[in-house]
């Protein structure tokens, strides 16, 4: 109960506030001093102050009690829309002295109150009807009366469910003349509906309707029916509805199968096993290519580098050895020992070269390292291929053969292929199973390192290795061949060819063996930056052989028009708005909120609110959810250079983040769409990339990892060329988008839409980046939920088949260029492998 109000007060204002009637605020005000002057009164509701009361209304009957000469006392204040909201209120009026207007208290009439409460459930009431089902569509009608001007309306929104769930949205205005000529009022009050084919089965149903978004039902709901009165449709619709069930029962029961039955599997974590089957079934491929050929191919002469300074006996040996049991005969080792330091190896030297007259010796009076030593042995190099080998390491017996079939084939100039490690123990182990060239992907980390065959007269013209970035001189020499040789002329050989030897002295074993190639590696990608014209600083990831690269901004700084879908959910979306307001520190920016037909009077309110920001624009959508076609509509409000697409689940956490994937996009003329890193609120990765394929369409990439963690190859930390990122998060070349038609809203209305725009672009010649640069946290499914549910179960199903019939049979996507073929797609990648005997996609 409120605090009672002394009934004199210390004014000369005299007052009393009646209370709330409908919507309006009641009472009267006059100054005793001043009665012929209209009195103005302050309005607080949950104590803050909305607004203002002029008392300028007659009230005879407070005149006639109190025999004042003031006439125009009474006032009548509506309640402003956003408290007509179904809560509970506080209302309280202050004269101009701020001194309180009293009322009764609701509780003790001889008693007065400082404040009245109240609670107003709608603005509205309603008259309606629903005629039922007539040639084949639900029709009715509703009228809205403005409960403050008597004023009568149409254009009501109505929910539609059928046996108790949603099934349809429509809005009332289609013109009905017979009923403004019955009752009058708007004549564009009237609804029809034509039942989905994925909702019609044979049999009676109940649908009921409610006016939105205050959830009154419409007059004659609910209605009974039959949607179908031909038995035969109604059989084919009852057949379709289990033919979806079915497809959802079949889908569960092999993920149980999956789960239950013991299968003979790899992944990484028994790689070993794998392995050892994938070489017995590589050989056997090289055999049967080789011995259907239809003539022998003439064999070029390679030379493989080899640099050799005191290695052990035994690893040096089965090094050399892995050089002789080449397949590929037509090859020359140069064996260069840098400095002779090691008199029993230098005897084996001269033994191999006297019993194979391919082999040669380098010797080197004085110790040149690494640089010094390759380069002696580049010049000595006669052959019109060069491949780089170190002096503990080994080739797989098929390598060069393999690698010599691939460049004839491709005509590329440098070519590199898989690599794993091998213990002292003689286990395969830590495989790099590697994607085709990324560029971006290369200034992070020089994930290209061995097997490297490169065209002499290119390693001629690229010239020397640099001696100034030992511990970095091969990714310093990849860099440059970048720079020499056309990207579409670097091939990868997805084949697994090299084996590091991983000994305690080995960078293979620890990188902190070798510090110095950290800061070797930091200058060579930042010069190689500066020689192409590229503004960017690089720096050490954590201090690893890992590197970030922070480009510059542009001249002039683009355009972004930020699209925000969404449905209701007003907190989640108040916050990642508010969240983007509050942190972004880019200038050009907008934002264009999609309003998918929500339902709640927040909602509304919400929108009024969010309108009034310059920033801001929002669009009303009133059609069914339909993801594509919620942003394609947005996109054609804008002018922006850029589009970010974004989730009303996704929260933005530092200031540069609009900056960072603007930038990105921008280093180069050739990408198209960046993404950016999507962590759930555990801090664990929801997305870092897409893979994509015919075995399970499309998959996220380290879902679940930590989000500190590196995962495969660095892929998780560092930013990469991936065939796909999701829209949850996605920026895009506004002209590109336009180009490729935008996203498909005829056949992927909610799933892989993303994944679909992705491959168009890569397509037309576009690069897309994850950038891992740029976090979010992503509350996923917020959203539109899972499409596991019953309901949605049919859909998926559909636009999966759509994304297997048009694009099964494309190279990009039969092979993702971003990704290994030697993982899986539908299981989990980067760690369930393929079995090597599996006909090749």
């Amino acid at each position: 109960m409120s605090s009672p109000v002394p009934l004199r007060q210390l004014t000369n204002f005299q007052g009393h506030f009646d209370g709330v009637t409908g919507r309006l605020a009641v009472g009267w005000a006059f100054d005793a001093n001043a009665p012929d002057e209209v009195t103005e009164l302050h309005v607080l509701i949950d104590e803050q102050e909305v607004g203002t009361i002029r008392c300028g209304q007659p009230r005879p009957d407070v005149q006639q009690v109190l025999g004042t000469s003031a006439t125009d006392l009474g006032f009548a204040f509506p309640i402003p829309d956003q408290f007509i909201d179904d809560r509970p209120h506080s209302l309280s009026l202050r004269f101009p002295d701020r001194s309180v207007v009293p009322t009764l208290d609701p509780e003790d009439s001889s008693r007065l109150s400082d404040k009245c409460e109240f609670r107003i459930r709608s603005k509205y009431e309603y008259r309606s009807f629903v005629d039922g089902l007539k040639s084949g569509a639900l029709r009715g009608w509703i009228q809205r009366i403005d409960t403050l001007t008597g004023e009568v309306g149409g254009h009501c929104h109505i929910l539609v469910t059928m046996d108790d769930a949603p099934i349809a949205q429509v809005r009332a205005d289609r013109y009905r003349g017979d009923v403004t000529a019955a009752i009058g009022g708007e004549a564009n009050c009237g609804f029809e509906l034509v039942v989905p084919n994925s909702r019609r089965r044979f049999g009676p149903v109940r649908f009921r309707f409610f006016v939105m978004p205050d959830n009154v039902e419409l007059g004659g709901s609910p209605v009974e029916t039959s949607i179908v009165t031909d038995q035969l449709e109604g059989r084919l619709l009852d057949l379709s509805a289990t033919i979806a069930r079915l497809h959802g029962e079949i889908t569960s029961l092999r993920r149980q199968v999956v789960d239950l039955v013991p299968s003979p599997g790899y992944n990484l974590g028994d790689y070993d096993r794998w392995a050892r089957r994938y070489y017995d079934c590589l050989r056997a491929r090289v055999a049967e290519r080789r011995a259907t050929a239809a003539h022998a191919p003439a064999e070029p002469l390679i030379s493989v580098i080899c640099p050799t300074y005191k290695p052990e006996m035994s690893d040096f040996t089965a090094a050399v050895e892995s050089v002789i049991a080449q397949t590929y005969q037509n090859w020359e080792l140069i064996i260069v020992d840098d400095g002779v330091k090691s008199i029993p190896v230098a005897a084996r030297i001269d033994e191999y070269c006297r019993a194979d007259s391919r082999i040669r010796s380098v010797p080197l009076k004085k110790n040149l390292g690494i640089a010094g030593a390759t380069n002696a042995g580049l010049k000595a190099a006669r052959g019109e291929w060069i491949v780089f080998f170190d002096h503990d390491d080994l080739l797989v017996d098929v390598a060069l053969e393999v690698m010599m079939s691939d460049a004839r084939r491709t005509g590329a100039k440098v070519l590199y292929s898989d690599e794993d490690k091998i213990d002292q123990a003689g286990y395969f182990l830590e495989p790099n199973l590697k994607p085709d060239f990324n560029y971006r992907y290369l200034l992070g980390c020089n994930y290209i390192c061995h097997l490297m065959m490169v065209d002499a007269a290119v390693m001629r013209t690229v010239g020397e290795i640099r001696s100034d970035y030992d511990g970095a001189q091969d990714h310093d020499l990849v860099l440059r061949l970048t720079e020499a040789v056309p990207h579409a002329q670097i091939h990868h050989v997805p084949e697994i060819l090299y084996h590091w030897r991983k000994t305690p002295n080995s960078t293979a074993v620890a990188i902190g063996n070798k510090t110095y190639a950290i800061d070797a590696g930091v200058r060579c990608v930042g010069d190689h930056l500066k020689r192409i014209g590229k503004k960017a600083s690089v720096s050490s990831l954590r201090g690893l052989t890992l590197y970030r690269v922070d480009w510059k901004a542009p001249r002039a700084q683009p355009s972004v028009t930020i699209i925000i879908p969404f449905k209701d959910q007003i907190d989640i979306t108040r916050l990642c708005v508010e969240t983007v307001l509050a942190t972004t520190d880019y200038r050009k920016y907008d934002i264009i909120l999609v309003n998918n037909w929500s339902l709640t009077r927040e909602a509304e309110l919400f929108c009024a609110e969010m309108a009034k920001n310059p920033r801001i624009r929002v669009l009303t959508i009133e059609e069914g959810f339909n993801y594509s076609r919620l942003n394609n509509l947005a996109t054609q409000e804008s002018t922006a250079d850029f589009y970010f697409f974004m989730n009303n689940d996704v929260f933005v956490r530092d200031a540069g983040w609009l900056k960072t994937i603007v930038n990105e996009a921008t280093s180069c003329d050739d990408i198209g769409i960046v993404g950016g890193k999507l962590l759930y609120p555990n801090d664990t990765v929801q997305h870092v990339g897409v893979v994509v394929g015919p075995a399970g369409v499309a998959a996220h990439v380290h879902r679940g990892l930590d989000g500190n963690e590196y995962g495969f190859i660095g892929r998780a930390q560092l930013s990469h060329e991936v065939s796909a990122v999701t829209a949850a998060g996605m920026l895009i070349r506004a002209s590109l988008f336009r180009a490729v038609g935008g996203f498909d809203e005829q056949n992927l209305t909610v799933a892989y839409n993303d994944v679909d725009l992705c491959l168009r672009v890569r397509e037309a010649g576009y690069r897309i980046i994850q950038c891992n640069e740029f976090v979010a946290y992503h509350h996923e499914s917020l959203s539109r939920g899972s499409d596991n549910r019953p309901e949605t179960e049919a859909r998926f199903f559909e636009e999966t088949q759509y994304m297997q019939e048009k694009w099964g049979d494309r190279p990009i996507f039969r092979n993702d260029p971003a990704y290994s073929r030697h993982f899986t797609v539908d299981l989990q990648p980067f760690f369930d492998l393929v079995d090597p005997a599996a006909p090749a996609a």
